[in-house]
């Protein structure tokens, strides 16, 4: 009740910023970026919602953008409308699929092609589905989604980023949308085998898993960061209260047209804030670090779910052991 009565106030936190905050204000005053460095940011699901303002408000402050998305068609009108805000804006847009994992393979070797830097990783989309469905790999929909695209993009563009940071002396960071409904998961329905083939499918549950996953996946990649001493930091966010596409497509979760697009701020807070750097498997909410739930600190759990995950994919795309 105290912590919904202040995001209700708005109340700003440590960090100065607090429910009301929006992206740009955050952009605005962040002092991370150099002036005389273009920073390459990739923001997945960016096509509405809070992606798409976290890469407007980014794209304002002079960081390349990076927009994967499966809809070419509204990332093209996204980048019409970054570039009317701003015509010096650069954008670019590929294609990709978060639920196949050959799709994320595809994009990662397209983007490396390029031989651009990599700053900053938003892994930001994520669906919501009534309905039990299972993507091309023959894996739960919203857990392929949320979890398992995110973390072979992840495992794939992380060295990328790591030399970045090394060549331009700019911490990399990884940001990975959570949600705070993570904490309604128990360690009784957190199976990795389940999610993947769920029997007695529900549908806030299954999105739930897929947030507590994400948050475990940045414990563990902090850890492995830090043992690298490489120069690249992980956290995940929640978002607040807000009207994207997940909820539109579930409107008995959260309802109302007077709901704004504020979580795109904390996004924004966490990719370029001087506060947060050094700050690693952190999770913020309303740009102020937070406490997530037990289980989402469960170290053993996070390195368990990551193991599980790596040879999950390395059987799937490589046909190699773990």
């Amino acid at each position: 009740m105290k912590e919904t009565l202040r995001y209700l106030a708005g109340i700003v936190g440590p960090s100065g910023y607090g429910s009301k905050s929006t992206a740009e204000q955050v952009a605005r005053s962040c002092s991370y970026l150099v002036d005389s460095q273009r920073l390459t940011a990739i923001i997945t699901g960016a096509t509405s919602g809070i992606g798409a303002e976290t890469a407007r408000a980014v794209a304002k402050r002079g960081v390349r953008v990076v927009i994967p998305a499966r809809d070419i068609k509204k990332a093209a009108e996204l980048k019409e409308r970054i570039r009317k805000d701003n015509p010096n804006a650069e954008v670019i847009l590929c294609e990709i699929d978060l639920s196949s994992l050959a799709s994320v393979k595809r994009f990662c070797n397209e983007f490396l092609a390029l031989g651009l830097p990599l700053n900053i990783l938003i892994n930001n989309a994520g669906i919501f589905s009534q309905k039990l469905e299972f993507s091309e790999d023959k894996f739960e929909m919203t857990f392929a989604t949320n979890y398992l695209g995110h973390y072979l993009l992840t495992e794939m563009l992380i060295e990328k980023m790591i030399e970045t940071a090394e060549q331009t002396g700019i911490q990399g960071r990884i940001i990975n949308l959570s949600s705070v409904i993570h904490s309604w998961v128990g360690r009784d329905c957190f199976h990795f085998n389940q999610m993947l083939h769920p029997i007695n499918y529900n549908g806030t549950r299954a999105y739930a898993q897929s947030k507590l996953a994400t948050i475990l996946h940045a414990k563990e990649i902090a850890k492995q960061l830090k043992a690298k001493n490489a120069n690249v930091t992980i956290n995940a966010v929640h978002p607040g209260i807000v009207k994207t596409g997940i909820f539109r497509a579930h409107k008995g979760f959260i309802t109302g047209k007077n709901l704004h697009i504020l979580g795109a701020s904390t996004s924004c807070y966490v990719a370029l804030s001087p506060q947060v750097e050094g700050m690693s498997g952190k999770y913020f909410v309303d740009c102020n670090e937070s406490n997530c739930s037990v289980l989402a600190n469960d170290e053993s759990e996070a390195r368990r779910l990551w193991r599980q995950t790596r040879a999950l994919i390395r059987r799937r795309l490589y046909q190699t052991p773990c």
